[in-house]
């Protein structure tokens, strides 16, 4: 299994601990939107908004606190070979994969493929057109 950290990239300046917590974390994620015609298009985007607190009486850690939506969480398992079809996004979805590697296509014609520890965010809810 690949390192999550791995994909975290810094950001430029340090904490005001004196940089014992190391640089400011920036982490990549693809984000899968519709425009004004309903095409779906996706595009390299990065969380970014991390502030450095501690919690409870632990040493502070990075935390990037998103806005609150009302959200399920859905535990998929998708056998080797799998193949998915073109289909309407539900809803809002933050998906990352685990373990394995998928694709996603967009209506656009952008393919991405992504492994363990990968982020995609689905926008909706009348998303459609998206295969994987």
């Amino acid at each position: 299994m690949q390192n999550p950290t791995a994909i975290i990239a810094p950001e430029s300046g340090q904490a005001e601990d004196g940089g014992k917590s190391g640089p400011k974390p920036r982490v990549p994620y693809w984000h899968l939107g519709t425009d004004e015609s309903g095409v779906s298009h996706q595009k390299q985007c990065a969380l970014t908004q991390f502030e450095l607190k501690g919690v409870g009486g632990a040493d502070p850690q990075w935390n990037n606190k998103l806005e609150k939506v009302p959200s399920t969480v859905v535990i998929t398992v998708q056998p080797v070979g799998w193949i998915g079809d073109w289909h309407e996004n539900p809803a809002p979805q933050w998906i990352i994969v685990l373990s394995g590697h998928w694709w996603i296509e967009s209506m656009d014609g952008t393919r991405i493929e992504q492994g363990a520890w990968r982020v995609l965010v689905r926008r909706g809810p009348k998303l459609q057109g998206e295969r994987g």
